[in-house]
């Protein structure tokens, strides 16, 4: 990997990451559109973690609180109806499914998944399930009405961001407006519930890659990492703002047009399907 091809992997994967049409199909093809060569899974969860740090620092406060009073709560000093002690067993909770299919489909994720006519169909057909959660959204629920059902259904909308094209948050949020949340209360959860699942998958690839003895670009990964989570910091003020008094509809438009383009691109050979250099090898 080069300069180049880091820098910009690191703007795309910022730019992506919390908008709902899948930051990892946009660096899978990127990555082949620089020559074939998919970044792979585990340079996408890596610089996830910057897109995360993001979430970190902006809703630094909020975790704080919320951590801080949960283990006030197993400490037994406060009682677990607290609100944020609520907040902290339902992200733990809504993470169990990402984590179980993560394990079990792990291969799959690595493999079968990265083609990319899986990932323009994944990005066709979430758009119109994107749609149909936005126009029948009630939007009557805030993040204070979530219960330990609802937050394991949203669990189960995040774990089917682990195909390329599905998008984590686009998932998730997708999931809050058919179970009646409104917009920034469906995307403020999702943001949460990701932490746990996006900084064990990028430490868990961390380690992978560590006792590789062929090593990866490293400088080129981490300059990528940082670029992101300065970009992704600015994109969740904007989005946080914008779905407040928007939907989100210019974000199908833009999957459904992406998702043709595509399948053209893939239709005349002009980018490959899987992995070049896998392929060869």
């Amino acid at each position: 990997m080069n300069w180049g091809e880091a820098i910009t992997l690191g703007v795309v994967q910022g730019l992506t990451e919390f908008l709902p049409v899948s930051s990892s199909a946009h660096v899978s093809i990127v990555g082949r559109l620089f020559g074939g060569t998919d970044p792979g899974a585990a340079f996408t969860a890596i610089t996830q973690l910057g897109t995360e740090a993001a979430v970190l620092v902006y809703f630094r406060k909020d975790i704080a609180r919320i951590v801080t009073r949960w283990c006030k709560a197993l400490a037994g000093t406060l009682p677990h109806s607290d609100p944020d002690v609520r907040m902290g067993w339902l992200v733990i909770a809504g993470t169990i499914p990402i984590g179980v299919f993560g394990l079990a489909l792990r291969d799959l994720i690595t493999g079968p998944f990265r083609n990319l006519w899986v990932t323009a169909t994944m990005l066709l057909v979430f758009a119109i399930v994107i749609w149909i959660a936005d126009r029948r959204a009630t939007q009557t629920k805030e993040i204070t009405d979530l219960t330990v059902k609802d937050g394991i259904a949203y669990g189960f909308f995040q774990a089917l961001a682990l195909v390329p094209g599905v998008s984590r948050s686009g998932g998730t949020i997708a999931g809050g407006l058919f179970m009646g949340y409104k917009r920034e209360a469906a995307a403020r959860y999702a943001f949460l519930l990701a932490i746990p699942a996006v900084l064990l998958s990028g430490f868990d690839q961390v380690l992978d890659i560590a006792g590789d003895p062929v090593q990866p670009a490293w400088a080129q990964i981490v300059t990528a990492t940082v670029i992101s989570f300065v970009i992704g910091y600015a994109v969740i003020a904007w989005l946080l703002r914008y779905i407040s008094t928007h939907d989100f509809t210019p974000f199908v438009i833009y999957r459904i047009v992406l998702a043709l383009v595509l399948f053209a691109l893939l239709a005349t050979g002009i980018i490959p399907a899987t992995d070049a250099a896998a392929a060869a090898g």
